[in-house]
């Protein structure tokens, strides 16, 4: 089992910054994807952005030019540097973890979710 551990929610006022981490522990034979999703009140989990191992990264439009996306794959963990704060990115944050426990065998992992609320 691959088990997410998530910090560094809150409460900021428009324009501030705050910065998510997730860990990832357990059974780990390799990650291919690393990155963060968000659900607002009545809303879909939505892509915010993701990282592979090599490096690529991919960001929903709305998040383009203010958040950036990072991971340190020898401690298998993923930052998400958001800067530039609107009260639209409110929501919950999950981080999400997929590649391999053994060669043959797969997985997709989600943190338990961290509440970020941008308000003045």
């Amino acid at each position: 089992q691959v088990q997410l551990v998530e910090s560094g929610g809150g409460l900021v006022q428009p324009g501030g910054s705050l910065r998510l981490s997730c860990a990832a522990s357990g059974r780990i034979h390799s990650i291919v994807s690393m990155g963060w999703f968000r659900q607002a009140p009545g809303k879909q989990r939505d892509l915010v952005a993701s990282v592979t191992y090599g490096g690529d990264t991919n960001y929903a439009d709305s998040v383009k030019g203010r958040f950036t996306v990072s991971r340190d794959n020898a401690d298998n963990t993923v930052y998400l540097q958001m800067n530039s704060l609107k009260p639209e990115d409110t929501a919950v944050y999950y981080c999400n973890v997929n590649g391999r426990t053994t060669y043959y065998d797969t997985f997709n992992s989600w943190g338990q979710g961290t509440q970020v609320t941008v308000s003045s």
